[in-house]
């Protein structure tokens, strides 16, 4: 994808542009030029007392229970090109929703560790080129993101109880090229996944477009293996998949159970396209199941399709007699893809019970 003015590697960095910077964050809510750090109320206010203005007044924001903040919005055309953020509270119920050129329906909707491949409440570095998570719990994401007309973000605080969120939208304003598409992103969950059944990441989506990354956090409900599954892409309305992988750490760019053989145990990696950089072991008492966090982005790869897509994966173990178990694990995951407008409407989310980590 090009887009005019916008697009910025270590190929292009040297070029000269008329594309205009701008950012937003709680010191310049509209990212308005000039108009940065003018604050004289805010979270740090009573911290800046003996200094005043211009002296990190207002870093963060409060969100309430139960209740919507708007992150950004942005009159276009333009691209969001970085987003830092370091949410408190109750990352798998903070809804993070963006909305492209005045659509009703969000092109983005995810429970915010879960778009940040940070699905299980607790912080795990990941380095990698499109999100990195860094200490203590900075959310990083590095997706290119065109509109033509406007970009609104917002973040739903479903807990129970007020959150704290500070934030970075950075991106820029200039001409947008006729073939760039616009980000979107699904969350989804199977808990438990029905037996023999499979988890389905994306489906009900219209091109043309490309798949472009997948995030999941896995918990086993079994002893044992569990990854013998395939992932299956579905292009164009296809009875059977054109692409089928031949197990889930083979998708995610591993080997053999994600084991250290030195060890005997999962071994974490991070690379720039794909890991598994998340492995929440056993504690012997409370913490009785195996979880994992996985990536994998289509970056050199991009998943193309020209009508319509669906993304299922497998749940597999092994049992007596050298046959594989269809499992029944508690299965999230986000799909990450670009499309042309409209987007489709998503599949309802679950309520805060339902997206509860258990």
């Amino acid at each position: 994808m090009k887009f005019d003015g916008l697009a910025v590697d270590m190929g292009s960095l040297h070029r000269l542009s008329d594309a205009q910077t701008r950012s937003i964050s709680p010191e310049n809510f509209r990212g308005e030029r000039g108009a940065g750090g003018m604050a004289t109320e805010g979270t740090g206010a009573g911290c800046a007392r003996d200094l005043g203005q211009g002296w990190k007044v207002s870093p963060s924001v409060v969100i309430a229970a139960g209740t919507t903040f708007e992150i950004a919005d942005i009159e276009g055309p333009g691209a969001i090109q970085q987003i830092w953020m370091t949410p408190t509270g109750n990352w798998r119920q903070s809804i993070i929703r963006f909305y492209w050129d005045d659509q009703e329906q969000p092109s983005v909707e995810c429970p915010v560790g879960d778009f940040f491949a940070c699905g299980w409440g607790q912080f795990a570095p990941l380095t990698s080129l499109a999100i990195c998570v860094n200490p203590g719990s900075a959310f990083n994401c590095y997706w290119p993101m065109p509109f033509r007309r406007r970009c609104r973000i917002t973040l739903t605080n479903m807990a129970g109880a007020d959150m704290v969120l500070y934030y970075q939208v950075n991106y820029a304003l200039g001409e947008v090229s006729e073939d760039a598409a616009y980000f979107h992103a699904q969350f989804r969950r199977s808990n438990p996944l029905p037996y023999g059944e499979v988890h389905t990441l994306l489906d009900g989506v219209a091109g043309p477009g490309h798949y472009a990354g997948t995030y999941m956090a896995w918990q086993v409900n079994n002893t044992g293996w569990w990854g013998e599954g395939e992932i299956k892409f579905h292009l164009d309305n296809e009875e059977w998949p054109t692409i089928c992988g031949t197990g889930t750490e083979d998708y995610f760019c591993g080997s053999y159970n994600f084991e250290n053989k030195a060890t005997r145990q999962y071994q974490e990696y991070c690379t720039p396209y794909a890991g598994l950089s998340q492995v929440i072991r056993p504690d012997g008492v409370y913490q009785s199941q195996q979880r994992f966090g996985m990536y994998r982005w289509h970056i050199t790869d991009p998943i193309r399709y020209t009508d319509s897509l669906r993304v299922t994966i497998q749940a597999l173990g092994w049992r007596s007699g050298g046959r594989y178990l269809p499992l029944r694990d508690d299965i999230a995951s986000v799909a990450y893809w670009y499309q042309a407008l409209p987007t489709a409407e998503f599949p309802p989310l679950p309520d805060a019970d339902g997206l509860e980590i258990i």
